[in-house]
């Protein structure tokens, strides 16, 4: 269990907080969770409950929009996806509204035990696309509060040219050069849909190797979803990649942009750390990617 008191939220606040303003839980054990997020802390309030409490301001425009828009996007959804059952506010010394929301069950879904990785992927394509469908009247266009997912990559245009610069030497970036450019100049023209813009291994949940829920929608909002396609490269191998690719039915400029927020993703991260063996991994594959031509099958 990681140590609790992170961003000066521990137990005992979250307590506190559950006795001043639902204390019909009140009685209730307060746990955090093993996998926590970095943007919000999540804790166990008993069995069938979670508490999720943004860690700093800039988090707070992505909790309220998990708690307006979730409630409308779950009719529509073919996986389960957390339940918004209290709203919070500042108390106790902290400063941000927070939520009480219902307990999922399963275990994220770390490549290595995920039973079947076309079931897996196939599954995820049902998701995006049933996302898609759903109604965006009134909905959150990609912005600053979807830390621009659903917006052009361009808009980290500047950052990208500086990973390039440092990570010369230790990739192709040349050709990265080449992939980053395509992204940018494949614009989106289609309407405006729903996207989820973090559908990383920690935000899908799984029981018995298959998939049956998806959290963290503090990145979601309207725009394009090029960004729900960059787990092809971070989570599926080459043939689930494929059938990834025929499920989820999206163009050739998506597919471009979507490769630029990979590499964008993968690149800031290796920047970071030059050791990081996976992410190496991750642009290697996006570089490897093929699109496909008009004629292509």
């Amino acid at each position: 269990m990681p140590e609790d008191g992170r961003a000066g939220i521990d137990a005992a606040l979250v307590r506190r907080l559950i006795a001043a303003q639902f204390p019909q839980w009140r009685h209730l054990p307060v746990t955090p969770v093993e996998v926590d997020g970095w943007d919000n802390r999540t804790y166990r309030l008993g069995d069938e409950l979670t508490v999720r409490l943004p860690t700093a301001a800039g988090y707070v425009p992505a909790v309220d929009k998990e708690n307006e828009w979730l409630p409308r996007l779950a009719p529509g959804l073919p996986l389960a996806v957390p339940s918004i059952l209290g709203r919070g506010e500042p108390g106790e010394g902290y400063p941000f509204p927070w939520s009480v929301r219902g307990w999922l069950p399963g275990e994220t879904a770390v490549p290595e035990r995920i039973g079947d990785l076309s079931s897996f992927a196939l599954a995820v394509a049902e998701f995006i696309l049933a996302l898609q469908r759903c109604d965006t009247t009134g909905g959150p266009l990609a912005g600053a509060h979807s830390f621009y997912r659903g917006a052009s990559p361009g808009h980290y245009d500047e950052d990208t040219r500086r990973y390039l610069s440092i990570l010369d030497g230790h990739i192709d970036t040349a050709k990265a050069a080449r992939v980053w450019e395509a992204a940018l100049e494949a614009r989106h023209t289609g309407p405006p849909v729903w996207f989820h813009g973090d559908l990383a291994y920690g935000n899908l949940l799984m029981e018995n190797g298959k998939l049956t829920a998806v959290i963290d929608f503090g990145t979601s909002g309207v725009g394009d979803p090029a960004c729900d396609l960059v787990l092809a490269w971070t989570m599926l191998d080459d043939h689930s990649r494929e059938v990834f690719r025929e499920a989820v039915a999206q163009d050739e400029g998506t597919w471009a942009r979507a490769r630029g927020w990979a590499l964008w993703k993968a690149m800031l991260t290796l920047a970071k750390d030059l050791g990081r063996a996976d992410q190496r991994e991750v642009i290697e594959r996006v570089l490897a990617w093929e699109p496909r031509t008009a004629s292509g099958s």
